[in-house]
């Protein structure tokens, strides 16, 4: 192995870059206005509301020392859909916002570094009650889906954008996180990557535990064709991009 490789790459790992960083030259510190916490999107897209966990009434409770003995990545899904309720509350547990949003904050149901939730939750949902097969993306501030596109084939696209990982394909959704990294460097500069990934790793592990209380299971995938993803779900590639994917399904019990 190259040594010397693997140390710079190690590098990423520490927190020596912050270091380095003049701080009072930060976009926020300069009074650069703080970025949208949620992507925007157009006046007219077609938007669908998810029901509220007010609202909630086939979500069962579980005991939180239960899920996490029981968690474990599952690969094996069964031909069952999940309903929207059980989608709704998938979400809320990953992204969900608790109170009111202030001075470029919201509070939600993971921890982010300096509250700045760079991740955007697109969904490939492919057996949904209530939803066509489409790509979505989940809008935090009004627990709503945007129907991003349709696509032809879409079963197929995801599996080979996932280096061919065939068990995407028999999922109900695949939950694919891009980061929109700027959101994050506004306030942390060049240290902004490393805390990122660590926030992408919190959302994750909260869909584990989630999944755990409706039958479900996922698996955290990593390893994706980057180019390729980003051109499923139409991000740039550049100021936002795939970062990590997770299908979910329904398991025999």
């Amino acid at each position: 192995m190259d040594r010397e490789r693997l140390r710079q790459y190690r590098d990423f790992l520490k927190d020596t870059i912050r270091k380095r960083i003049d701080f009072s030259r930060t976009d926020q510190n300069r009074g650069i206005a703080v970025p949208p916490i949620q992507k925007p999107y157009p006046p007219d897209a077609v938007r669908l509301d998810l029901p509220k966990p007010a609202e909630w009434k086939h979500i069962p409770r579980i005991d939180l020392t239960e899920a996490i003995a029981r968690r474990q990545s599952r690969r094996s899904f069964i031909p069952k859909p999940l309903t929207l309720e059980e989608l709704s509350f998938l979400l809320w547990a990953t992204q969900g916002i608790r109170g009111k949003v202030t001075g470029g904050h919201a509070y939600r149901t993971v921890p982010s570094a300096g509250c700045r939730h760079a991740l955007e939750t697109y969904l490939v949902v492919l057996h949904v009650e209530g939803l066509d097969s489409a790509v979505y993306r989940y809008l935090p501030l009004t627990h709503q889906l945007l129907l991003e596109f349709q696509e032809d084939q879409l079963p197929r696209k995801l599996v080979g954008a996932a280096f061919g990982q065939s068990f995407l394909g028999n999922s109900a959704v695949t939950f694919v996180w891009t980061a929109i990294p700027y959101r994050m460097e506004w306030r942390y500069d060049l240290a902004a990557h490393k805390v990122i990934a660590i926030d992408a790793g919190h959302v994750c592990q909260n869909l584990y535990l989630a999944c755990e209380a409706i039958g479900a299971g996922t698996c955290a995938i990593a390893a994706y064709d980057q180019e390729a993803m980003d051109l499923l779900l139409r991000v740039d590639g550049e100021e936002e991009f795939a970062i990590y994917l997770a299908p979910v399904g329904k398991i025999k019990m």
